[in-house]
């Protein structure tokens, strides 16, 4: 089977990660989280002091930090951040760099030039519209604020929000979700040929293999093909 490129997508809190990294797992694929490389770029903004709705410098920001992405750690100019990019703090800081079109239009390019070759596993909420719009296989993530924040609650890399009460952390998700949606570059958006799937109801290991469900259908057509 030749190696495919996978796109998920969806909303904060939706559980793109821990299925991403499963279903790469699974196919011995990469996994590629793009929403760790909008915190990279926050994240080394902040270091040096600059406003984060600055285009310009954060488009050269963007385009001069060295960001790797291995597994679950985030490499930032060689300074592993990968703690440091999971607060609330970083979720605001990431969610304005991201309405940015320079910043943007950088990572998107250094992100089509890491999947181009296929046999990944991408995640973010533009992968299967803007960065991969011809993507092998297309998914679309989604769940109802209150599952989505209290799966956050419970992930160890968002620690803050075990502190919040529910309630306030379906605002911040509810927020941020608003901010995707009415971007002017590249908005949170699902892919007409999407497959969505609602995990609301759903284990890891559930959504996990409807993945892979769609990722054999693939395979039968491109042999029938």
């Amino acid at each position: 089977m030749k190696a495919l490129i996978i796109a998920i997508d969806g909303p904060s809190g939706v559980g793109k990660g821990t299925v991403s990294r499963a279903v790469a797992r699974a196919l011995g694929y990469r996994h590629l989280d793009t929403g760790a490389m909008y915190r990279a770029v926050a994240w080394s903004a902040l270091r040096q002091g600059l406003r984060l709705d600055d285009e310009e410098r954060m488009t050269r920001v963007a385009q001069h930090t060295a960001i790797e992405v291995e597994g679950e750690r985030v490499l930032v100019d060689g300074i592993d951040a990968t703690r440091a990019l999971r607060t609330a703090e970083m979720d605001q800081a990431s969610s304005t760099v991201s309405r940015l079109p320079g910043v943007r239009a950088v990572l998107v390019r250094r992100q089509r030039e890491l999947g181009a070759a296929g046999g990944v596993v991408v995640e973010g909420r533009d992968i299967g519209t803007v960065v991969f719009p011809a993507a092998d296989v297309k998914i679309y993530l989604d769940a109802t604020p209150e599952e989505r924040a209290r799966r956050r609650a419970s992930d160890p890399a968002h620690a803050a929000a075990r502190d919040l009460p529910l309630a306030a952390v379906v605002d911040e998700l509810e927020v941020r979700d608003t901010r995707d949606r009415t971007r002017a570059a590249s908005p949170l958006s699902i892919a007409a040929d999407a497959t969505l799937i609602d995990t609301t109801k759903l284990s890891i290991a559930e959504v996990v293999e409807r993945v892979l469900e769609a990722v054999r259908a693939k395979a039968v057509g491109s042999r029938r093909d």
